[in-house]
């Protein structure tokens, strides 16, 4: 086989004529920091180094119940992978000052940057990868398939849904994880001259700005309404024994740190309220409640369930989610048949827009944005009122310069 650039720095790599296997980072995978000296040494190494720095994250969803970071991927040009896990560290100060003021280059951004920001760390600027994939018009967009496409490298994968509060964390795992980063800035690259090429680049620009300075998502109103399988419990007095089950639950879980379905899974919530068990025997019989670790709290449950069956009407939920958003598109025809014509062509003209400009249509305008402006249009529709409401709802300028005179045509259209 001939030589490769991986094989002469020592990267680990398996060629079978198609992309290069790559099995772990070219210096071989750094030891954790987990104590301020090393800290010190890896920002140190970090601040001698040039450029935008990759930025990854593992988190521990579907085993913990809090999102945090449990360890944290750094590499910089001249600096080499750092690994550091953040729950050994009592002051990230040093990594702060370093980390503050640089780009920082990530794939799918909004995963990563809440858990980062919990430890007082913000970007500078922002590349996300994921983000510039969709922009340059790729379908797929997954970190691996970009490297694969851009660069020539198959990332080995296996372990995002790991459980990375384990400790210790094995080798393979921290292979996987520095993997993660080890491309992001050479993708970063590829990425970024594309977008240049395709007159996208200040679109991009924009959209990485958006998502750097976005707000935190507020509390979901009524969270327990997206137990799955929920839709099968169609009467108020099972739907407040699903929000009796769920907030139980995600009480014991949040003191735990317990991902709640590891505390019940929504099957057995949806179970239980259709069975309307009347002791703890006979919630004991169904499926999960069953078992050793659930039967010590199947009377707590039951309490929960028989608190569902006493309350006054007046404080069972509503049949439907209260929205204040137009209604389910499927009856708009029945309840407003201009709005209905008026959505299907902006829909029309937004399709045409992305195709033309080889993006994802719900990039170039969030759908829900369209909805809510086709349902409850502007007393004027000209381009400028248009333009006005899009910038309302968050759309960024290039967005609006795209569709801002598309969709005023659009709203003009009737069902006559």
């Amino acid at each position: 086989m001939e030589s490769t650039e991986a094989e002469d720095t020592g990267m680990e790599i398996e060629s079978t004529g198609g992309p290069v296997l790559l099995r772990e980072p070219v210096e071989g995978t750094p030891p954790v920091v987990t104590d301020r000296a090393a800290l010190l040494e890896a920002c140190e190494r970090l601040a001698a180094g040039t450029g935008a720095v990759a930025v990854d994250t593992e988190r521990a969803s579907g085993y913990r119940y809090w999102p945090k970071a449990y360890l944290v991927q750094l590499r910089r040009e001249g600096s080499g992978t750092v690994l550091i896990d953040p729950t050994e560290l009592d002051d990230l100060t040093p990594l702060k000052n370093v980390l503050n003021s640089l780009e920082w280059v990530l794939h799918a951004a909004s995963q990563d940057l809440p858990c980062l920001a919990e430890l007082d760390l913000h970007p500078a600027a922002l590349f996300d990868t994921e983000l510039a994939g969709r922009l340059a018009g790729y379908e797929r967009v997954a970190l691996g398939t970009l490297v694969e496409l851009l660069l020539g490298y198959t990332l080995e994968k296996g372990h995002s849904a790991a459980d990375w509060s384990k400790r210790p964390l094995p080798v393979d795992w921290l292979n996987y994880a520095a993997l993660d980063v080890e491309l992001l800035i050479q993708l970063r690259e590829k990425l970024e001259a594309e977008l240049g090429a395709q007159g996208k680049l200040e679109w991009a620009q924009q959209e990485f700005e958006f998502v750097r300075t976005a707000p935190p998502p507020g509390p979901r109103a009524e969270p327990w309404r997206r137990t799955s399988g929920v839709h099968k419990i169609r009467n108020p007095r099972g739907l407040a024994a699903v929000r009796e089950l769920w907030q139980a639950r995600d009480e014991l879980a949040r003191k735990r740190d317990r991902a709640p379905s590891r505390i019940l899974p929504d099957s057995a919530i949806i179970n239980a309220v259709t069975a309307d068990p009347k002791t703890v025997e006979e919630l004991q019989a169904l499926p999960v409640f069953s078992g050793r670790v659930q039967r010590k709290y199947t009377a707590s449950w039951l309490r929960h369930l028989q608190a569902a069956r006493a309350l006054p009407a007046s404080e069972l939920p509503s049949p439907s989610q209260p929205t204040d958003g137009p209604p389910p598109v499927n009856r708009w025809a029945d309840k407003d048949p201009d709005a209905a014509a008026r959505l299907s062509a902006a829909r029309t003209a937004l399709s045409a827009i992305a195709e033309d400009r080889r993006l994802p249509v719900e990039n170039l305008l969030l759908p829900d944005l369209v909805r809510r402006t086709c349902w409850r249009p502007p007393a004027e529709t000209d381009e400028e009122s248009v333009a006005a409401v899009l910038r309302a709802g968050g759309a960024r300028p290039w967005q609006v310069g795209l569709t801002a005179t598309a969709l005023s045509k659009a709203l003009q259209t009737t069902a006559s």
